[in-house]
């Protein structure tokens, strides 16, 4: 009967987690850049004596899925969105982050940001200098119409880099980062495309259908709760008689 209960308990458990995963990806459905995340569990041994028979699924974290996603031009100057494969590199105040989201904005101080933090060039946080203009080319050079000046100037190049996708994993604030702690270095075949930007890789439908599934499965594993409780009520019964 425990062996029972056990299966039902993991299995409700593993649906709930996993339907909170999927919440999370609709919510970010529209966020630019954003990369879904997928459930992942594992078989785990139920620690103690006598339940070497006993088993539980456990949601050992998520996996990102690098599905580009659809590029929507803007016209805007500083929106820039990567064709293919590739990562905008960002500084965060723990270390190196990688993201496709590529809807700068500039600081008072000139610093391009994404999402308010500094997005890395080959010489390090790209700072603009006072300018009219800004231009940002395919290979991700970050020219601009300085002050008084009748010509483009470069400033620096948008570090384009490929990470190892396995290597790739979200952090607590839910930021790019690698497993390995390495820093990848710069990828001269990476395209971007200036005056777009790159939405969600979320597909709302197919969401919405594994929310669905999971939705289902969770009240399956209820219903094999109460069964367990109506199959250990008769058996007290036949105790007691």
């Amino acid at each position: 009967m425990d062996a029972f209960i056990y299966t039902a308990m993991s299995g409700a458990d593993h649906a709930q987690r996993s339907l909170s995963v999927r919440a999370n990806n609709l919510a970010n459905a529209q966020t630019a850049g954003y990369r879904a995340d997928v459930a992942v569990a594992e078989t785990t041994d139920v620690p103690g004596y006598g339940y070497d028979s006993r088993h539980q699924a456990l949601l050992s974290g998520t996996l990102v899925t690098h599905t580009p996603g659809q590029l929507s031009e803007t016209g805007r100057t500083l929106d820039v969105a990567i064709r293919g494969e590739g990562y905008f590199v960002v500084d965060t105040d723990d270390g190196t982050a990688y993201t496709r989201a590529g809807s700068f904005t500039i600081d008072n101080e000139g610093t391009l940001l994404s999402n308010s933090r500094p997005v890395r060039g080959e010489g390090g946080p790209i700072v603009l200098p006072p300018h009219s203009a800004v231009h940002i080319g395919d290979d991700g050079t970050v020219s601009v119409l300085a002050e008084g000046e009748s010509e483009m100037q470069v400033v620096d190049k948008l570090m384009l880099t490929k990470p190892d996708p396995a290597d790739l994993v979200k952090n607590e604030r839910g930021l790019l980062v690698t497993r390995s702690g390495m820093d990848y270095p710069a990828d001269d075949t990476i395209v971007v495309a200036a005056g777009h930007v790159e939405g969600s890789n979320v597909s709302a439908v197919e969401e919405m259908m594994q929310t669905m599934q999971l939705t289902r499965s969770f009240e399956m594993q209820m219903r094999l709760f109460r069964t367990a409780d109506e199959m250990a009520e008769q058996g007290n019964r036949l105790v007691r008689g």
